[in-house]
């Protein structure tokens, strides 16, 4: 078969960046099954002294903001000329971690240091 006959289909790409702010949401397994049960609760955030928390009937997670070196595209389907559209460009992503139920035991409360979200702080400003 020579390359004349063969064909290419081709799909157009555009950059339409738009200000929304997306960021995508790392699921642990049993939260993404509750999600898409037939019951599905109600979610609710909240704010905490360390982090955001997201709650289900039983469990609380923390929200945790982590950098990755491999940026997401968001693609939306364009209509005029059926191809596709780059929206916006992910630089992080929000990863859940099952808060603890009862506080620390030993040696009383956790010291706040001010350390927590330095490194994130002076490096993610300009983005």
């Amino acid at each position: 078969m020579s390359s004349s006959s063969q064909t290419t289909q081709k799909i157009p790409l555009h950059h339409r960046p738009d200000d929304t702010g997306y960021r995508l949401i790392e699921l642990p397994p049993e939260l993404e099954s509750l999600l898409e049960s037939e019951n599905a609760p109600v979610l609710t955030l909240e704010s905490s002294e360390t982090s955001a928390l997201l709650k289900t009937p039983d469990r609380t997670y923390s929200l945790r903001q982590k950098n990755t070196s491999n940026s997401v595209i968001l693609l939306s389907p364009t209509t005029s000329d059926q191809g596709m559209a780059a929206i916006s460009t992910i630089r992080e992503t929000v990863e859940l971690d099952v808060a603890p139920q009862t506080p620390v035991a030993s040696g009383g409360p956790l010291k706040n240091t001010g350390s927590r979200g330095k490194w994130h702080e002076m490096f993610g400003k300009g983005r």
